[in-house]
């Protein structure tokens, strides 16, 4: 695992780390970007399967549904590891996975720090710097944090 060019950001939210692991898991589809989708349509809902193994995917308004990965590891309330499974043309490959692992941190009983890195980034071979650009820059996992976190108000 290489975690050298991983992206790492982080949100604090005033919630309990229980109730931020809901609304980042069960409420994904409430903070994720509208425009961030990779079927032909719009995009109408993201999904995130509860458990190890479960889907990770789009529906677009059209009906369709766009794989994105899948999750590796669920462990409620303190952590999430999903399988990043869109390649640099935006399309989904199930022979690529990198990971991008959510860790809930209970600061105090009311506050919790969102800690998140997306790595195995080498494992988009000579297009690992554009995509580790879009990853770091401020509408990729920095603002969907920072929506993540209003949507814990």
């Amino acid at each position: 695992m290489n975690t050298i060019d991983a992206v790492r950001k982080s949100v604090t939210v005033g919630v309990p780390a229980d109730r931020a692991f809901r609304v980042f898991t069960e409420g994904i589809d409430g903070w994720w970007f509208r425009e961030h989708h990779i079927g032909a349509s719009e995009l109408k809902e993201v999904v995130l399967e509860p458990r190890a193994g479960g889907r990770w995917y789009e529906i677009g308004v059209d009906g369709t549904e766009c794989q994105w990965g899948h999750v590796l590891q669920w462990d409620p309330p303190h952590r999430i590891v999903l399988a990043w499974q869109i390649d640099a043309t935006w399309h989904f490959d199930p022979k690529l996975v990198t990971e991008v692992e959510v860790r809930f941190i209970a600061d105090t009983p009311e506050r919790t720090t969102v800690e998140l890195e997306h790595r195995d980034l080498e494992r988009f071979g000579a297009d690992r710097d554009t995509m580790r650009s879009g990853f770091d820059s401020p509408d990729g996992w920095q603002g969907l944090l920072d929506r993540f976190g209003q949507a814990t108000a």
